[in-house]
């Protein structure tokens, strides 16, 4: 099988999709190109090139968070005229369950910070978000540096902790 990660086309094949959460085998199957098409995110898959068959997706779209939602060490440092802060929300992230465990679920994580990175370098931005959704998606994202932003469920890491890691 030959790997890679493009964004979500027309002729990739995501029907049998399944992670283990409806929510995001639906997402990708019905929802993923009309949220494209409206400009509420984007929408990148690790697919097998020769099928096109759909193994893991991410989406990316824009963010901001309260500033009060922030660690203090964080949000001191910045001006105060700023109450909601510039992100960048990692909105969904999904392996396939016939390839989990072969380590694409970090393979598609380093490939959307990396991505973030490069977005920051034009578009001001602090933090890559997540929503995780559930704790062993949580466990997941806290092995990659992850904060939790508390009293929320969401978590973040600092786009000047993704750089200083490349």
């Amino acid at each position: 099988m030959d790997l890679k990660i493009t964004t979500l086309e027309n002729n990739h094949d995501k029907k049998s999709f399944s992670c283990g959460y409806s929510m995001l085998d639906n997402y990708i199957q019905r929802q993923a190109k009309q949220d494209i098409k409206r400009d509420l995110s984007a929408c990148f898959v690790l697919e097998d090139e020769q099928s096109h068959l759909v193994v893991g997706y991410y989406t990316l779209s824009a963010n901001s968070i309260s500033r009060g939602d922030f660690p203090m060490s964080i949000s001191k440092k910045l001006p105060t005229s700023y109450q909601d802060l510039p992100t960048i929300l990692l909105g969904r992230l999904a392996i396939d369950e016939k390839y989990k465990g072969n380590g694409f679920g970090e393979l598609i994580l380093l490939d959307a910070l990396n991505r973030c990175v490069q977005i920051s370098k034009n578009l001001g931005t602090l933090a890559v978000v997540v929503d995780p959704i559930d704790s062993k998606a949580e466990k997941f994202y806290f092995k990659y540096g992850f904060i939790l932003i508390p009293g929320t469920g969401k978590m973040f890491i600092p786009i000047k902790t993704i750089e200083d890691s490349i």
